[in-house]
């Protein structure tokens, strides 16, 4: 049975998706669930792209025990060494290195020749290892590239000091049955591969992200580069429970395993959607509300019989639990503390403090409450206490025949301030004082709401998405009352808008 790494590049990969940005607060939290987790490689940022990006790899490095903590690098000396320092201080690193190889790149976006980027790519290779000894080295669109080319090019970084060769299929070009074939011949050809892993990095945009990863798992890869709830660039990447749940419940077939906790994937994957506002949907496979609901009368026959004759994963075994009554209105903080960290939550003593003065809000209102009400609840502060705007009050009238109304009070680094506007509805008329009173310039361009758990007292869930000058960001609000949860998300998406204009990250491609 052989072990496969699982290498995460939730936050760096994912957080390109549009609107995903996190903050280095946000990034620590994840990597935290991360090592819980029990990945084997954390790809923590892009280092040289912030200084955002800098400290949370930086950060991860010293604060997260475990797994190895990687930075991304182009095939740049500035690069690479930005990459070291911000990693420098971590017990195990990687510096993980990036040329493209196809002629459609090489052409069109570096123009620059064949042999000059072989040359770059085992410069930079050189000087990786000259400073770590775990480098790993993405030949980008690789499922483009001519294989001789890019057999002679892996060949000679792993000449170089390169022990992980990642093939990226960069714009999900590939299909299953090519990528494996693929997989095949380059361990046929290059003659110094026992020396190197061969990972793989599968994007989504044909939908065969992980049957292209596990054609090459199947032909002998030994990592696979991955993201929760499948997030990143366009239509995201290899999801990382669906990848390991195939490997875990066909084992028979692939002889192969990871050494992840399949236990905290429900955990990990609702924490991803809190911090960066994308909702999973209901279908989606492993994690989705509805992986494990049966609706069909012969479908639910059966499952009272014997459970296996329509399940082929156990609910329990992904972190489904069912939505018991955990905590009440008479609570303590210390069983508070402890459910949160049940949950995969750490908080500081503010942090804690600030919570359960909102859970004790909660308990005031709702009679019941749940461990998705307690992760809604956390989740308003996980954002940090670096947010340029943050709601201190709020009045709203309405009705019909009457000019929805709203006062709208925000605290910010100068002191507080408030607007009152109207609107053509309760919401219109917060969000119209919240942008005279932040001075945005953003569009708004979806709202959701849901509902958090049953029954009329339930937290609503409102996720919203803005754009300004060609950046979009997400932000999530929680509350009793959809108007103050509307708010919250408002101001989320408006704090990351904020955030986004101090860290702009260059593309990293992959």
């Amino acid at each position: 049975m052989r072990t496969i790494k699982i290498f995460d590049t939730t936050l760096r990969d994912g957080e390109q998706s549009p609107g995903a940005s996190m903050n280095v607060d946000e990034k620590v939290l994840l990597a935290k669930q991360l090592a819980r987790l029990g990945v084997d490689i954390i790809e923590a940022g892009f280092a040289i792209s912030s200084k955002g990006d800098f400290e949370a790899i930086r950060r991860i490095g010293a604060e997260i025990e475990g797994p190895i903590v990687c930075s991304l690098a182009r095939a740049r000396e500035a690069d690479i060494k930005t990459a070291y320092e911000a990693l420098k201080d971590a017990p195990k690193r990687r510096i993980h290195t990036f040329h493209s190889t196809s002629d459609i790149h090489l052409e069109h976006q570096y123009r620059i020749s064949r042999d000059e980027a072989f040359r770059r790519s085992v410069e930079m290779v050189k000087l990786a290892r000259s400073l770590v000894e775990d480098v790993e080295f993405s030949p980008m669109d690789a499922t483009r590239t001519d294989l001789g080319y890019l057999c002679e090019v892996l060949e000679a970084v792993i000449d170089a000091g390169a022990t992980t060769v990642n093939i990226p299929d960069t714009v999900g070009y590939a299909i299953p049955q090519e990528f494996g074939a693929m997989i095949r011949e380059i361990r046929s050809r290059v003659k110094n591969i026992d020396k190197a892993v061969i990972s793989l990095h599968c994007h989504n945009d044909l939908g065969l992200a992980v049957a292209n990863a596990l054609s090459a798992i199947i032909e002998g890869a030994g990592q696979v580069e991955c993201t929760i709830n499948g997030i990143g660039e366009r239509a995201g990447n290899c999801s990382m429970e669906e990848v390991v749940m195939a490997l875990r419940t066909r084992r028979d077939y692939f002889n192969a395993d990871t050494n992840i906790n399949t236990t905290e994937f429900v955990k990990s994957s609702r924490l991803v959607t809190k911090i960066t506002g994308m909702a999973v949907q209901p279908n989606k496979a492993i994690v989705g509300a509805n992986a494990f609901a049966h609706e069909a009368g012969i479908h639910t026959d059966g499952l009272l019989k014997e459970r296996t004759t329509y399940e082929i994963i156990r609910p329990e075994s992904v972190g489904f639990t069912k939505a018991n009554l955990v905590l009440g209105k008479h609570s303590g903080r210390h069983a508070f503390k402890a459910r949160l960290a049940e949950l995969g939550y750490q908080l500081s003593d503010a942090e804690l403090e600030q919570a359960f003065t909102r859970f004790k809000e909660l308990a005031d209102r709702k009679k019941d409450i749940f461990d998705e009400d307690l992760e809604a609840l956390v989740s308003e502060g996980v954002s940090g206490g670096d947010d340029a705007f943050r709601l201190e009050g709020m009045e709203v009238s309405g009705g019909i025949g009457v000019r929805p109304t709203a006062v709208v009070r925000l605290a910010t680094a100068t002191g507080v301030i408030e607007r009152s506007e109207t609107g053509d509805g309760p919401v219109d008329a917060v969000y119209r004082a919240i942008a005279a009173l932040t001075e945005t310039g953003s569009s708004l361009l979806k709202f959701e709401v849901k509902s958090i758990t049953g029954g009329t007292d339930a937290l609503g869930e409102v996720t919203v998405a803005l754009e300004q000058d060609g950046d979009k960001v997400r932000g999530h609000g929680a509350d009793t009352d959809i108007i103050v949860a509307a708010a919250r998300a408002y101001l989320s998406a408006i704090n990351r808008l904020a955030m986004r204009k101090k860290t702009g990250n260059p593309e990293s491609g992959v």
